[in-house]
């Protein structure tokens, strides 16, 4: 599955505001509310569900990538936003660094396998020293997206 797929466009943040996990994960639920994926109603459960998912072990995977994700009913198949913290955010990650770059990831709990389908993409994507590195260094959505479009063309 490529980034293409879930990750909506209006909904990347290129200068993440939040410098807490739980408001970096808010502030990115807000930015798929503001692009219509998800409705306002549904804000508290999805981040609450994110968070219930982030105690059972961090999503803080080291190289200053964390991917915060959960599954919920009220979710429609499976929708991404990426954001960019340029203070860098502590998210227990396993290196015990800031995270500057961050995927959410929501689905559908009928929706597993696409689930674990984007998972696998995103895990790709930041295991590549290069593409991680271009994101990192984007300064506006039209530049990040851009490389996530790269990411796709590279990993296929």
């Amino acid at each position: 599955m490529k980034f293409s797929a879930f990750i909506i466009h209006e909904a990347v943040i290129p200068d993440l505001k939040a410098t807490t996990a739980r408001a970096a994960v808010d502030e990115m639920v807000q930015s798929l509310i503001a692009a219509k994926t998800l409705r306002a109603n549904q804000r508290r459960a999805i981040v609450d569900a994110v968070m219930r998912r982030e105690k059972k072990g961090t999503t803080g995977f080291g190289n200053a990538v964390a991917i915060p994700h959960a599954k919920h009913d009220g979710v429609r198949g499976v929708v991404g936003a990426v954001a960019l913290s340029r203070e860098g955010i502590d998210f227990a990650d396993l290196d015990r660094q800031p995270v500057h770059l961050l995927f959410l990831l929501l689905s559908n709990p009928e929706e597993p396998e696409a689930h674990l389908k984007a998972m696998e993409h995103i895990f790709r994507c930041i295991k590549n020293d290069t593409l991680r590195r271009f994101m990192c260094q984007a300064t506006a959505r039209d530049d990040l997206i851009e490389v996530l479009h790269e990411a796709d063309e590279e990993l296929g």
